[in-house]
């Protein structure tokens, strides 16, 4: 009995240990272009900024999906704002992520249309390293939007540099 408690003793002592050991956050901004889907494809850009510890962060993004307005096509211009929670592995060379938020959108067409709400979004994607803190980030997000847009869900995908500091 008494290895049986020094050993569950140890045990313990060592996780504790190891849970009280401090974790360096880190901070990470990503520029990015790609496409916006629904009801035509569009063009998609943005800046996303995060922080995260180990395997769970948090980020900021914008991103602008532009209007088409052609004779063959018409589809509003998206901004969205989000705050997004991240879980990801806690690799260095490929990181593999899952993430969902909340924010506001806008969403414009002419000068006849205009929405302003609230939006959700899930999606997931890969951290690829590059060359020292700069990353090469592939990104899928749907959003589902309120109110009365003229799409309720949309499909961005993107890919952008990433660098951590």
């Amino acid at each position: 009995m008494g290895i049986l408690r020094k050993t569950i003793a140890s045990s313990l002592l060592a996780v504790a240990g190891l849970a009280a050991t401090p974790t360096v956050a880190s901070a990470d901004i990503t520029a990015f272009l790609g496409v916006g889907h629904r009801p035509e494809t569009r063009a998609a850009k943005g800046v996303a900024f995060g922080v995260s510890i180990i395997a769970v962060g948090f980020e900021v993004e914008y991103s602008d999906i532009s209007e088409k307005d052609t004779a063959d096509a018409l589809a509003p211009r998206l901004r969205t704002g989000m705050v997004n929670a991240l879980v990801q592995t806690p690799t260095s060379g490929a990181q593999l992520y899952a993430t969902a938020g909340v924010g506001v959108y806008r969403e414009n067409l002419r000068a006849d249309f205009q929405e302003t709400n609230t939006a959700f979004n899930i999606g997931g994607g890969i951290k690829m390293g590059l060359f020292g803190p700069v990353k090469l980030r592939v990104d899928y997000r749907l959003f589902t939007l309120r109110g009365a847009p003229t799409e309720k869900t949309v499909h961005r995908v993107y890919a952008g540099v990433n660098t951590s500091f």
